[in-house]
């Protein structure tokens, strides 16, 4: 079964791109790895059953590899404060698994509608869980396949929409420092924001208009 496939390239490109402005290429094959990491934590903290995954895991002690463990810190705190919205993606949206087509319109409908207002990490994060809590769901549904449809559609997203926001903040190194201390009420600082515009786009999660498949 042929799960979160990574090209050797990924490895070869994100281990020296940090010292320097990042090409769009290099940010969407960022993005890319950075949602593969994502879902496979995810896939392992649901206890879901499936093959693993061949690919290169960020280098320990690498700047991508610090970038991953902190959007996942701050997915852990996102997902805590709205424990149902990252859960059971599939049928808050009322979509079928058995369609490619339907799971990536669904994926990037969503996606637009949480952007709607402008760029912030804190969507960013959302951004990332949303696409792990759908991999879950297709996994779980039995179309692993699936998941690389929705790492693709991410990075497409990324492409279109975000690379230009992070590139003007030198990349994804940036989101670093939504974490500026172990002192709880400003280790939440980067939660304010994300909370606060976070009413805009819950209902897009639940609410999204999509053609009945």
């Amino acid at each position: 079964m042929e799960m979160l496939r990574r090209s050797s390239v990924f490895a070869a490109e994100v281990m020296e791109v940090f010292d320097r402005s990042p090409t769009d290429k290099e940010l969407v094959s960022q993005a890319k790895a950075l949602c593969r990491d994502y879902i496979n934590s995810r896939l392992i903290q649901a206890g879901v059953s499936w093959s693993k995954p061949e690919y290169n895991a960020p280098v320990p002690g690498g700047k991508l590899a610090e970038v991953s463990t902190i959007l996942l810190r701050l997915g852990d705190e996102l997902e805590y404060i709205r424990p149902n919205v990252y859960r059971n993606i599939a049928r808050q949206l009322n979509i079928s698994l058995h369609s490619e087509t339907v799971v990536s319109d669904a994926f990037l409908a969503v996606a637009a509608q949480i952007f709607t207002a402008g760029i912030t990490w804190g969507k960013v994060v959302s951004l990332y869980a949303v696409a792990a809590g759908l991999a879950v769901d297709c996994v779980r549904h039995a179309q692993p396949a699936m998941v690389h449809t929705i790492v693709d559609c991410l990075g497409e997203f990324v492409r279109k929409t975000l690379v230009t926001w992070l590139k003007r903040r030198g990349g994804w190194a940036d989101i670093t420092k939504c974490v500026v201390n172990t002192d709880p009420s400003l280790r939440s600082h980067w939660l304010v924001a994300a909370v606060c515009s976070f009413g805009h786009f819950l209902k897009a999660i639940f609410f999204v208009l999509l053609p009945e498949r």
